[in-house]
């Protein structure tokens, strides 16, 4: 075997004994230049016989698209695949290789390549490009990944969390994860009742009962499912959310109080410019070094500009430290405090009103918030990720493949079956 042979093996990582380098060379294909390797893989014996009685009829040529680590100088293999007759069993047969599978001109060093990129944040288009393949090399290399998350119905976590998010054709779809690992547990193409029962529904009545808690926001429909099928989990609602909806309910409070002054006026203008301020933490507040102010005139600290804002109204006063005790309760897991901020009587505006009445409506699950260490972080987290990938792809038109691109870059991906990656439609 000639050195030659052996340099472009060697250069090529081909480790293929039955293929022989006989020479290369330099083309322009389509205004583009491309480097030409040309091989014989030979058929060393029958395949369905193993008799080493050959009869050689010629040769099929196969171009081969090879990576290279010049995107601008692609690599094609030529390669001329002996076919053979069997003396002895009488049967044709053509030489094959773990070059490439067998009527695809694509390598499987191109494919592995290709699911390699898959796997960061990139759109198919800078993939193909890269890899000197077509987009739609690219999606079949997407759609033969499996896309389940779930195989068995046996088991579940012990800590759920429930939420949606946006993907194809702008509908929410569901998605669960595991509270403890942070793993997907299954993302449904709907966030409808029935079929949320239905799904959770296959599970075996031991998988079920081993649920402790489900955490999800206030969405009321989430917590029948959560009664329905899980005997003995706690209901948590997530102590993001709550903090969310009180500090939105007494914002809209500001702004109402705000539209009673004048524009011109200082007490206007202690609103409008410095509103950040009033959803902050009273404790983090500057105390000490006050800063003038061109809107309202006046060098003050960040707390004198707070009190001041607030004492224009008692609602809002009574609001602001109803807000601000409410948030001290949730850091500290304080249910007592909690209980009664919640069934709090004091002059308090109309939607603040509104807000602590739905935490009465679901005190067990609100104090279940404060009490458990768990929450849905980890799933606001994990939607960050998807719209980025829904981003990077200008969005999915199609859901089996969104599916499986998250579960490619979450490396969680697998085969349908052994080496059906490697095969083409």
């Amino acid at each position: 075997m000639s050195s030659l042979n052996h340099c472009i093996k060697f250069e090529l990582d081909i480790k293929d004994e039955n293929i022989v380098f006989k020479d290369y060379f330099y083309k322009s294909i389509k205004l583009q230049k491309h480097k030409i390797y040309e091989a014989e893989l030979i058929q060393p014996a029958c395949p369905f016989c193993g008799s080493l009685d050959l009869l050689h009829n010629g040769h099929l040529i196969t171009n081969i698209h090879y990576p290279t680590a010049n995107a601008s100088l692609p690599v094609i293999i030529r390669l001329a695949k002996q076919r053979v007759k069997c003396r002895d069993c009488s049967r044709w047969s053509m030489a094959q290789s773990e070059l490439a599978s067998k009527y695809c001109s694509i390598s499987n060093a191109s494919k592995l390549k290709v699911l390699s990129a898959l796997t960061e944040d990139r759109s198919m288009t800078s993939i193909a490009r890269e890899n000197n393949v077509s987009i739609n090399t690219v999606q079949r290399v997407l759609g033969n990944c499996s896309h389940r998350f779930i195989d068995s119905y046996e088991y579940l976590p012990a800590h759920l969390a429930f939420d949606e998010f946006k993907g194809v054709d702008r509908q929410l779809h569901f998605i669960c994860l595991d509270g403890d690992s942070h793993q997907v547990v299954q993302i449904l193409r709907t966030r409808y009742k029935k079929n949320l029962l239905k799904y959770f529904g296959r599970f075996s009545p031991q998988a079920r009962a081993n649920v402790k808690t489900v955490t999800m926001d206030l969405n009321f429909y989430y917590q029948n499912i959560v009664r329905a099928c899980f005997p003995n989990a706690q209901i948590v609602i997530d102590r993001f959310h709550m903090i969310q909806m009180l500090t939105r309910s007494f914002n809209s409070l500001r702004v109402q109080v705000m539209k009673t002054f004048d524009k011109r006026s200082r007490q206007y203008q202690l609103f409008k410019s410095p509103w950040k301020l009033y959803l902050k933490k009273f404790d983090e507040l500057e105390k000490i070094h006050p800063r003038y102010n061109w809107h309202y005139k006046d060098c003050l600290t960040q707390a004198q500009v707070v009190t001041e804002g607030i004492n224009t109204s008692t609602a809002l006063e009574n609001s602001y430290n109803l807000m601000q005790s409410f948030i001290q309760a949730v850091e500290t897991g304080n249910t007592h405090e909690l209980k009664s901020l919640i069934n709090c009587q004091d002059q308090i505006g109309t939607l603040m009103h509104k807000t602590l009445l739905t935490f009465k409506h679901n005190l067990t699950a609100v104090l279940n918030g404060a009490a458990l260490p768990y929450s849905n972080g980890c799933l606001e987290g994990f939607n960050r990720k998807i719209k980025q990938i829904e981003r990077t792809a200008f969005g999915y038109s199609n859901f089996t493949n969104l599916l499986t691109r998250i579960r490619l870059e979450e490396d969680l991906y697998k085969e349908k079956e052994p080496n059906s990656l490697l095969m083409t439609a």
